[in-house]
């Protein structure tokens, strides 16, 4: 066995460690790699007394949630969805810099009776050691619900969670990052039930064509498109399909952004005016 193996072995012994004598939880479960790893390594060890709870909202897309059913069948684990509502909320709807811990606030608060009522001891989530360095408002309301973090207590970052997910043979092993449809659109510009449609619309044109890793951001009639600069070219190539798509979707204009796909890339402007 190479240095690598070894290390991501030992990386494996501590998370199983960290979640046996958790006994019975509840995981909150998008259907992403992080979470994945939990609800696969939580299932492995604890059987039925594991269970996968995914949210459906409109700022989940309806493939995603497709995607978590069959991952949570594949892996064999139990699953449930529920329906959260951060859209009533007007903080949340309202869009500010700290929306994620509105929507999160909603997750756990949906989360925390449901974990009462049924016996689940803790509630896990995905969050790992490498989201410390970024700007995650939504931190703080899992902190307030005591939600536990198995990844980051591992001490795993997402190279090597992506590693492990890929050694269990979890077929969403490497899985681009994800986030939620409100994530497009730029901090102040209210978050309708309509806009995400919109945006989901506009990604299932990109995705249909190929496009794995892609965002569109969305700025009221304009669609700004990032993927990776090695796909500029295909992009470019399916121009007519872009363009007819994204303008059915309700896009008057539709760019791509030259400095290619960067996730978080509308935190940008936070930060440029935290600067200031």
């Amino acid at each position: 066995m190479g240095f690598i193996e070894a290390l991501l072995e030992t990386k494996l012994a501590r998370l199983r460690e960290v979640i046996l004598p958790l006994d019975r939880v509840l995981i909150a479960f998008s259907g992403g790699v992080d979470s994945t790893l939990v609800l696969k390594v939580a299932y492995d060890l604890l059987g039925s007394n594991a269970l996968g709870v995914t949210a459906s909202s409109p700022s989940l897309p309806r493939a995603e949630l497709q995607e978590a059913i069959d991952l949570a069948r594949h892996i064999g684990a139990p699953h449930r969805l529920i329906e959260t509502g951060e859209l009533q909320n007007p903080d949340y709807a309202a869009n500010p810099v700290n929306r994620c811990y509105f929507c999160k606030a909603e997750l756990y608060t949906a989360l925390a009776p449901l974990a009462a009522r049924e016996g689940y001891r803790y509630i896990l989530d995905g969050s790992h050691a490498g989201d410390l360095a970024d700007f995650r408002p939504g931190e703080k309301a899992a902190r307030e619900h005591q939600v536990c973090s198995p990844l980051r207590e591992a001490a795993l970052i997402k190279k090597e969670i992506h590693s492990l997910a890929r050694h269990l043979g979890l077929p969403n092993w490497d899985k681009p990052a994800s986030a939620c449809l409100s994530s497009r659109i730029p901090h102040g510009i209210a978050v309708t039930a309509e806009t995400l449609q919109q945006i989901e619309c506009a990604e299932s044109v990109l995705r249909n064509l190929g496009f794995r890793q892609v965002r569109v951001r969305h700025h009221n009639e304009i669609a700004r498109i990032e993927v990776s600069p090695e796909e500029f070219t295909r992009l470019i190539e399916n121009r007519e399909a872009v363009l007819r798509g994204l303008k059915e979707a309700g896009y008057l204009f539709v760019t791509l952004d030259l400095a290619g796909f960067k996730s978080g890339s509308l935190n940008l402007l936070h930060l440029r005016e935290e600067r200031r």
